[in-house]
């Protein structure tokens, strides 16, 4: 019998991305995975992405599970609780919630101070990235708290606590974090774990379309961006959720925040294409050599500034974030 076969998620997002990739994992462990988002055969919702929930729902079944599409605007809250009430009425339970509703790469403006920012943008952004995970915890967490079991994973884009580059980018994904950690708190005497996750250079349909690859041949996507090389599949992350929602320690892991790297090394488990892409090893030997020698240009006195980011709040390596500053010229 699979693993999660007697397991009923909802995969907040599930429309592309980490999203699909989660969905289809958990489908190749069995369980019934209630793929939402607002992208569907009859109108999609994101200009320029033919991706839908449906598609999502039928790689699930075709994985081995029980894949149900549902047209979900999570910024609703009606629709968010009629999504709560067919689960309840379908399968009665919930045991596992992934919030991966995203939105912003049209709304973020790298490189943009934030007293220039556009604030429209940026508080649809937070309405779509952080608003809606809220939402939906919020119903959701009364049908997993009658069974007093399940996970809760808020999907995040990086493990530290530093700043990510971009004002209402670093406030939405540092969010996903924050609410993790919040609802482990309230969480503390039932049953249920929540946690936050990130994926590395994700291998999204977005970024192989902006590299012009595929995934036969995404290794010619490095020409464009070097780093690319180390990049993992939407699925990497997937395999992530199914190693935790399996884990019966997985208890010890409330509040924090994980790597798909660094839970790939603890639990075994490796990228659908037999790779064991690790972005936190690469970007740290990458950022430590560039260091040795001092930046040559802007792109590589940004990989610098970004990980001293990473570093900050962490007394263990204040210093080395210190040296990066100097080095980049930064106070």
């Amino acid at each position: 019998m699979k693993p999660l076969a007697s397991k009923v998620a909802v995969v907040a997002g599930a429309t592309r991305g980490a999203g699909r990739g989660i969905a289809h994992m958990l489908g190749e462990a069995g369980a019934t995975v209630f793929c939402t988002g607002r992208s569907t055969r009859e109108s999609g919702a994101t200009p320029g992405r033919p991706e839908t929930i449906e598609e999502t729902a039928e790689l699930v079944t075709r994985a081995g599970g029980r894949g149900i599409a549902v047209r979900v605007d999570h910024t609703a809250e009606a629709e968010v609780v009629g999504l709560f009430e067919a689960i309840r009425a379908d399968a009665g339970r919930l045991d596992i919630l992934v919030n991966d509703v995203w939105g912003g790469d049209d709304l973020t403006e790298w490189g943009t101070p934030f007293w220039e920012t556009d604030l429209g943008k940026g508080r649809r952004m937070i309405e779509a990235a952080v608003w809606s995970h809220i939402l939906t915890a919020r119903h959701a967490l009364p049908l997993m708290v009658e069974g007093n079991s399940g996970l809760v994973v808020e999907i995040t884009d990086g493990d530290f606590l530093g700043y990510r580059g971009a004002f209402f980018y670093d406030l939405a994904k540092a969010s996903g974090i924050r609410i993790a950690y919040a609802l482990a708190a309230e969480l503390l005497d039932t049953g249920i774990t929540a946690l936050a996750l990130t994926p590395g250079f994700l291998r999204s349909e977005a970024m192989l379309a902006r590299f012009g690859v595929t995934e036969e041949n995404w290794r010619e996507g490095a020409r464009v961006d070097p780093h690319f090389i180390e990049s993992e599949t939407p699925c990497f992350v997937g395999r992530a959720v199914v190693a935790l929602a399996q884990d019966p320690q997985v208890r010890t892991r409330a509040g924090r925040v994980f790597a798909s790297w660094t839970l790939a090394r603890e639990y075994g488990f490796t990228d659908i294409d037999g790779r064991s892409p690790d972005w936190g090893r690469y970007f740290e030997a990458l950022t430590a050599e560039i260091a040795s020698r001092g930046p040559r240009n802007e792109d590589e006195r940004f990989l610098l500034r970004m990980r001293a980011f990473q570093l900050d709040f962490d007394p263990a390596i204040t210093a080395e974030a210190q040296r990066l500053r100097g080095l980049i010229g930064a106070k």
